[in-house]
């Protein structure tokens, strides 16, 4: 049957994103990636333009994904097994680079065991399949990520067995912990660990104490779950994360490769009971075709090369580029949110100042975000940078005068 009824009504709902600010841009299309020159870092072209861009709206942290040993070892499992692995896990589709890939995410982050899916937002929602029944309640944090917010809505309970506490507020966390309902056996507090759009971290040091605190009132406890999406492999002394940095562990990690680690995919690391109970219940899990052999071949060399002296080295030039790029933000008295992270945004405060600060960037070979309502709140319009390992200081001071001379 046609679908012309169905178009025009959906031509409707797209203008009426248009008018409300919330449609999407046109998708750019990279053509060709320039390798590193000089004192210059890695640039990148662009279907329809001329110019070579410094990309400083990527979440590739370590720079990773341009690493020949990740290219070297995705094509060597490609070349052995195939490009895709033909089969849902339980039917024969799990390869020994899907569980080598787990034992070896569980290792670096220091959980028993891991399990891995398609992406962190499916991570997302598979764990919240599987740990939620009519006897859960869930909390979060008012900024959680999307896949989060996702989670929460498809964990089949009531909005009555929900709580949102305000962003960071631990008093706010206590209040929810103190008015969960009564016949409530397992409360589940979930948090990112990294805020992706502000590149402030979650206190996990202190969300423990207070959860703690309140886990002997309930039968299956208080459950802590961090998706530390952004700051696995860019957090901590030693890339381990948000837990590393707070130097406390939640009771489950969710994750990605798909950011420091250069890769694709995403994982879930706890308990071995726990990722049992995944394997058995969670639906994203179960129903679809895993990670390719290549994939996981080179998220195990993007683990491999965070664990050795290289991978010190890019996390060491990724924590010097992110403090020269904020310093830099400082001395032109730019505003910021305060932290080590290489998310850096800087508060705009200006619809129109916004959008002509993106376009002049733009237009001198920088790519960044530009962040306006309703996607934030009016007053609260922001461009997030992002800086890379890959990032060299020349770049760095390129762009910081580049802000300097915008009016």
């Amino acid at each position: 049957m046609p679908t012309n009824k169905l178009d025009i009504s959906l031509t409707g709902e797209l203008e009426a994103l248009k008018q409300e600010g919330r449609a999407k841009a046109p998708e750019r299309i990279i053509e060709q990636y320039i390798p590193p020159e000089g004192k210059k870092g890695p640039r990148y072209k662009l279907v329809g333009s001329d110019k070579q861009f410094i990309r400083l709206n990527s979440n590739s942290y370590l720079s990773l994904s341009n690493h020949s040993e990740l290219a070297a070892a995705a094509d060597e499992a490609t070349q052995k097994f195939g490009v895709g692995p033909g089969a849902v896990r339980f039917i024969d589709g799990t390869f020994i680079h899907h569980d080598q890939l787990e034992k070896r995410v569980a290792e670096f982050v220091g959980k028993p065991a891991a399990k891995i899916f398609n992406s962190a937002y499916t991570s997302n929602c598979g764990l919240a399949l599987t740990i939620s029944n009519n006897k859960t309640h869930w909390i979060g944090d008012q900024l959680n990520h999307n896949s989060i917010i996702r989670a929460m809505r498809i964990s089949n309970i009531p909005s009555a067995n929900k709580g949102i506490f305000k962003h960071n507020d631990m008093a706010d966390l206590e209040r929810c912990l103190k008015q969960v309902p009564q016949g409530i056996e397992r409360v589940v507090v979930i948090f990112d660990g990294i805020f992706s759009m502000r590149g402030d971290y979650a206190p996990i040091n202190e969300i423990n104490t207070i959860c703690n605190a309140y886990d002997s009132k309930f039968k299956d406890g208080v459950i802590t779950i961090v998706d530390d999406s952004h700051g696995m492999g860019a957090y901590g002394e030693t890339g381990r994360g948000t837990a590393q940095f707070c130097k406390a562990l939640p009771d489950i990690i969710v994750g990605t490769f798909g950011k420091a680690f250069g890769v694709n995919g995403g994982f879930i690391a706890a308990s071995t009971a726990l990722v049992e109970a995944i394997r058995q219940k969670a639906d994203t899990y179960i129903y679809t075709n895993p990670l390719s052999v290549a994939d996981c071949a080179a998220a195990i060399k993007a683990i491999d090369i965070c664990d050795n002296d290289e991978g010190l080295a890019l996390l060491k030039n990724l924590k010097e580029r992110t403090a020269q790029f904020r310093k830099g933000l400082d001395q032109l008295g730019k505003e910021s949110i305060p932290g080590p992270h290489p998310v850096v945004p800087l508060m705009v405060r200006d619809t129109k100042k916004t959008h002509a600060l993106v376009k002049y960037l733009f237009d001198h070979g920088v790519l960044v975000v530009g962040l306006t309502f309703p996607v934030v709140p009016k007053g609260d319009e922001t461009i997030r940078f992002q800086i890379n390992a890959c990032h060299t200081s020349a770049d760095i001071e390129y762009v910081i005068e580049l802000l300097n001379t915008f009016e």
